[in-house]
């Protein structure tokens, strides 16, 4: 292949594009939640450098998308149609979203975090209805018990980001002054969108799970199946918890939110309850994957999957419950229903998916000096 981008052709890169799983931009979402358990924590160091290294895994990933996009542009219209892999596309969405929100409370760069929720919001209804259509009206289409997995709830995390980033731009249009564009009206708006975002994400959620919960008891499960991603089922609900926790925190003062906090509280608690009926259970399902029915245990980008709910518990938990010691003077946080019974939760799963982002940052590490660029085995 000659002239053109024949350069790349058989590089590290054209190799790193040509194989890149779509939900690879898990990574940033992984980086990005554990960066803000960090900062709800205190460790304000570790959440500053994981957000520098996550602007440049962000524009990393950018980088090779757009690479595969003209190097490999039917492997990518591929994807899109492809029951498994189409999905992951919703981590573009979420990880613009996570970032967005790092850069608005760890970085204080309001400008910065509008651009990522535009485009994180753009995204959103680009991919929704494009993959969506893609998969209805295709001829051929594989059995639920080979079409549905975990990932799909990556649709509701994506809806969900763009609910929590709007309702934190909101909480900072609120201070503006009177006459200001981004005053009053403006800020009732980012919160009505927030509202229906979060509302539309709790309703997918109840849609897939179904089909996912229905797959899980009625069709033969092999150690296969159990892909990261499932746990997925578990932070889909955590971020419909901090979407939640994050309207009541920064909407007591909207006619809006004010009218349905009740219901908002109800509705958070239960995604919360949700979120946590789900961790016992992925856990044993993983001992039987791996210790039951020794499946090996190798590096595989969709465990930034299974990275990013613990870091969303955490953070999720926080927003909720409260944060610190109520015993002490001016030691608690307060949450969105002030639960102290729940304050050593946050943390537990802060240094939990810390652990568990070292552990498969080196995993990618040594796959990529290892692999020279190939993908890793599905």
């Amino acid at each position: 292949m000659k002239g053109g981008w024949g350069h790349w052709g058989g590089g590290p890169l054209d190799r790193a594009a040509a194989g890149l799983h779509p939900a690879y931009f898990s990574l940033v979402m992984a980086t990005g939640i554990v960066s803000l358990a960090a900062w709800v924590q205190g460790f304000a160091a570790i959440a500053r450098a994981m957000l520098w290294l996550n602007v440049a895994f962000f524009a990393a990933l950018w980088g090779l998308t757009l690479l595969r996009l003209m190097l490999h542009p039917v492997r990518l219209i591929a994807d899109l149609h492809d029951h498994t892999r189409g999905v992951g596309f919703f981590t573009t969405v979420a990880a613009s979203c996570v970032l967005g929100s790092q850069a608005l409370l760890i970085q204080d760069a309001p400008g910065a975090a509008w651009g990522l929720w535009v485009v994180g919001a753009v995204l959103w209804v680009v991919l929704t209805y494009t993959i969506f259509t893609a998969l209805t009206v295709k001829s051929v289409k594989p059995s639920l018990a080979d079409g549905i997995t975990g990932g799909w709830l990556l649709s509701v995390v994506a809806t969900q980001s763009v609910s929590v980033l709007a309702t934190h731009l909101a909480g900072g249009a609120g201070t503006f002054e009177p006459g200001h564009p981004m005053g009053g009206a403006h800020r009732e708006g980012l919160l009505l969108v927030a509202l229906l975002f979060w509302l539309g994400g709790a309703m997918l959620y109840v849609w897939i799970i179904s089909l996912i919960f229905y797959r899980y008891a009625f069709f033969p499960f092999r150690p296969s199946d159990l892909a990261p991603p499932y746990w997925i089922n578990m932070g889909a609900m955590a971020i419909s918890t901090l979407a939640g926790a994050t309207l009541v925190l920064a909407g007591r003062e909207s006619p809006l939110v004010r009218d349905l906090l009740p219901f908002i509280k109800g509705a958070t608690l239960l995604f919360w309850a949700t979120a946590t009926w789900w961790i016992p259970m992925l856990l044993i399902l993983g001992v039987w994957r791996h210790v039951v029915q020794k499946f090996p245990l190798r590096y595989d980008p969709l465990y930034w999957g299974a990275v990013f709910p613990l870091g969303m518990y955490s953070v999720a938990t926080a927003r909720m419950a409260g944060l610190g010691d109520p015993g002490a003077a001016e030691g608690w946080v307060p949450g969105a229903m002030d639960l102290p019974l729940l304050r050593d939760l946050p943390a537990a799963f802060f240094f939990a998916s810390l652990a568990a982002w070292a552990l498969a940052l080196a995993g990618m590490v040594h796959h990529v000096v290892t692999s020279g660029g190939r993908a890793p085995r599905a």
